[in-house]
């Protein structure tokens, strides 16, 4: 099924747009997050697809954003393809690419009508909670659908999210903060949790505090930027059969203490050809 840009996509997408320039600032060290992420996401590969290490692999990273999983698995020998809803983030994945001199082809898409032919990758990664930004089952079903439409007979999908299951017990109003000591001095980022009464989707308030100049007494001041957007803290087993609604199979959560993830990871396959199992490398 096909859908225009909803209102609520292009707010996700102004969110990204504007995240992009500084999404790294928050992690401690980004490349090091980059390396550790592909090491675990290319050992889910190898195990799904039963390949060795080492294969490279037709790659579709669907929300690929500035390029935290693309970049580490094409440093890995991977054929990776990056598409993302912001065309800034998706941009600044492709100049983060040519800097490393790894060959990673990005475009801007929105998941829920993927521009790639049928069956063209043998892996679709769709990582960092980013399915959760839509808000309805016709979206998520959509999403999956055009997941599993572009893999090959056999391929694969991962898809990572936060720990819903749990958070939606817990209901925090916000996340720490986290501190990275930059160049200028040390940058903060926060988040504030607005639940709605459903108890499944919430707002969300992204604040990233940047050295700023000085204040009135001479102390370091900090500029505030403040970004919104809105997720669907969607549950495991939500999540398990909204992919076996849309034609996926064998689907199986893959937690971080497994993993070497940083998010509970949903592992599931496309179709198999003629109903068999995934095809081996050659």
């Amino acid at each position: 099924m096909r859908h225009a840009t909803t209102p609520a996509l292009a707010t996700v997408r102004h969110f990204y747009d504007g995240l992009a320039a500084g999404y790294d600032l928050m992690y401690a060290d980004w490349q090091a997050s980059i390396d550790r992420q592909a090491t675990a996401l290319s050992t889910l590969i190898d195990a799904a697809l039963g390949s060795g290490e080492g294969v490279a692999h037709d790659v579709l990273d669907c929300a690929c954003g500035i390029g935290t999983q693309a970049l580490g698995l094409a440093a890995r020998g991977h054929r990776v393809t990056g598409s993302d809803l912001s065309p800034v983030a998706a941009g600044r994945a492709a100049r983060e690419a040519a800097a490393r001199g790894l060959g990673l082809r990005t475009l801007a898409a929105d998941m829920t009508r993927l521009p790639f032919g049928d069956g063209l990758f043998d892996v679709v990664v769709c990582a960092d909670n980013s399915l959760p930004h839509l808000l309805t089952p016709e979206a998520v079903e959509a999403a999956l659908g055009e997941m599993r439409r572009v893999l090959r007979p056999g391929g694969v999908l991962l898809l990572s999210t936060r720990p819903y299951d749990r958070l939606r017990r817990e209901r925090p109003a916000s996340t720490p903060p986290q501190v990275r000591q930059d160049t200028g001095g040390r940058v903060v980022t926060f988040q504030l949790w607005h639940w709605r009464p459903d108890g499944e989707r919430y707002d969300l308030e992204h604040f990233q505090l940047l050295p700023g100049g000085a204040g009135e007494a001479g102390d370091a001041a900090y500029e505030v930027r403040t970004r919104r957007t809105s997720y669907w803290a969607l549950s495991q087993a939500q999540l398990t059969a909204f992919a076996r609604r849309a034609g996926l199979t064998e689907p199986a959560w893959h937690e971080p203490e497994e993993s070497g993830f940083f998010q509970p990871v949903l592992v599931a396959r496309g179709p198999g050809a003629d109903g068999e199992g995934p095809p081996r490398p050659t």
